[in-house]
């Protein structure tokens, strides 16, 4: 959070539950990893994972800039701190992230922009010099592409070869029809709600299909299963756990 927001705002909480996603992400590689090794010692290894230390390895460079040149990070909002123009920027009914990596394509914006004379401005010449005045090259963007609709502005920067694209909301984004086509969204039949939308695997096989077979379970829907078919409990054993608390049964009965 100290990383995350504007730099004139306070912390602010990144949109997902990234730790416990990338947290999963790793222990899925090292599973992968482990087995691997497995095949050739012959023997297989405990894995930890821990969701501190993947907070701190997604990190990254940020995490580098500090413990190799003791460079304290800064809240960039949507900016990229070593690159100008490369942020979000308001239209008249929406918002659209805009990048000009480079002095060819920051040329190709200003022509979008109907500012062709950029370029040749002292303060704009160089990527260096756009960072240096970035505020001011923010506000000319800002006065022209707030005036136009996303849409038109996707319409102009539409063959440019710039990095581009709306902010989507959460509706949008699942009709969207590169999602669409890659049948993102799965449906399954849930027991009690009929019929229900989730998100689908990320990643597809050419061999297999890992698409969603079985709805989310319920509150203690597979501790029974777990508990006899992997741990063993007999039934005197499972009755303590479910007494004591430690553990929970869901009846579909009820």
């Amino acid at each position: 959070m100290h990383i995350t927001g504007e730099a004139d705002g306070p912390p602010v909480k990144v949109g997902v539950a990234v730790t416990d996603i990338m947290t999963g992400l790793y222990t899925h590689g090292a599973i992968m990893a482990a087995l691997i090794a497995r095949g050739v010692s012959g023997k297989g290894q405990h894995i930890d994972a821990s969701l501190i230390q993947t907070q701190a390895s997604v990190l990254a460079n940020i995490g580098s800039n500090y413990l190799i040149g003791g460079k304290e990070a800064q809240r960039w909002g949507t900016r990229h701190p070593s690159i100008a123009p490369y942020q979000v920027f308001a239209t008249k009914d929406g918002n659209i992230c805009i990048g000009a990596g480079n002095d060819k394509q920051f040329a190709t914006f200003a022509r979008i922009l109907g500012h062709p004379e950029l370029p040749m401005d002292p303060r704009f010449r160089t990527n260096v010099d756009r960072v240096s005045n970035r505020v001011a090259l923010v506000r000319l963007i800002n006065q022209e592409l707030s005036q136009l609709t996303t849409e038109r502005i996707l319409e102009l920067m539409e063959g440019s070869g710039m990095p581009y694209g709306p902010v989507n909301n959460i509706k949008q984004t699942f009709e969207h029809p590169q999602l669409v086509a890659r049948g993102v969204v799965k449906e399954v039949e849930h027991p009690f709600v009929g019929r229900i939308k989730m998100v689908g695997p990320a990643v597809e096989y050419s061999g297999s299909d890992v698409g969603v077979r079985l709805p989310p379970p319920m509150l203690g829907q597979h501790t029974e299963e777990v508990l006899r078919g992997v741990l063993g409990y007999g039934d005197a054993e499972l009755e303590k756990a479910v007494v004591g608390g430690g553990t929970v049964l869901y009846d579909y009965s009820v």
